[in-house]
């Protein structure tokens, strides 16, 4: 499985607005690739989040991401997204991992 992580930093009183955009860009996805996708909230620092979406392959990710990334109300969700960054921090990290292995 290929998996993106992306760690940013969100103004605490925007946090209903944050998930209704998730919600939105979700659903956009689920049209293109089939992804899974979870949102961490840092104990330490309530502002800091971490979004891990898995999918199928990372070839699976390519092929797809561009399809979603023509699409206008994506491009207009990740700017109302980049509106509830703390300014003095608005920094996004993005990584990619192959999940390797679970052990239970």
């Amino acid at each position: 499985m290929y998996v993106k992580v992306y760690e940013y930093h969100i103004m605490p009183d925007k946090l209903e607005e944050y998930f209704r955009i998730q919600e939105k860009v979700s659903h956009i996805y689920r049209k293109y690739i089939d992804s899974k996708t979870t949102y961490l909230q840092c104990n330490d620092d309530s502002t800091k989040w971490l979004e891990i979406t898995t999918y199928k392959s990372e070839q699976d990710y390519q092929i797809n991401i561009d399809l979603i990334n023509e699409q206008a109300e994506i491009q207009i969700l990740f700017n109302e997204f980049q509106a509830l960054l703390i300014p003095e921090n608005s920094h996004i990290k993005e990584e990619a991992f192959t999940k390797v292995a679970v052990i239970k």
